[in-house]
């Protein structure tokens, strides 16, 4: 694998982070949670409509978590830009600690709150999130 390869990838990273973003973002408003509310129920498989947006606090939390998203994604998209070409093997790195701490604390917290499906999907997420960063690139 190239340091091209890698550098590209880590924008693919950075894009599947952010994408999570909108979608909470929605939820903060009871005319557009529909979506976000959907994801979350298909989150807590089986989707059976008992999770909800009703709660301000469920709205509020999900204004906070749309903007960790977008943060942590766009802080991953100028990582690649700013420092990868100086250090790409410090910025991989770095890049595959976010993800395992959010893997790891965000899988704990889903089974102990019950919810052992969305520990199943982040391990897709991480996956694909992942990819072949995993490997140091070849210079």
């Amino acid at each position: 694998m190239t340091l091209e390869f890698q550098k590209f990838y880590l924008k693919v990273t950075a894009v599947v982070i952010a994408l999570f973003a909108p979608v909470f973002f929605l939820g903060t408003m009871p005319e557009t949670s529909e979506f976000a509310r959907l994801t979350l129920d298909l989150l807590s498989w089986p989707i059976d409509g008992k999770t909800t947006y009703s709660s301000p606090d469920t709205r509020f939390l999900s204004a906070l978590t749309g903007g960790f998203l977008l943060g942590w994604g766009v802080n991953v998209w100028m990582l690649t830009h700013f420092v990868f070409d100086k250090a790409p093997n410090e910025v991989r790195i770095s890049v595959l600690i976010g993800l395992m701490s959010w893997f790891f604390l965000d899988s704990a917290g889903s089974i102990a709150s019950g919810n052992i499906s969305n520990a199943i999907f982040n391990v897709l997420v991480l996956l694909v999130a992942v990819g072949p960063l995993w490997v140091s690139a070849k210079k």
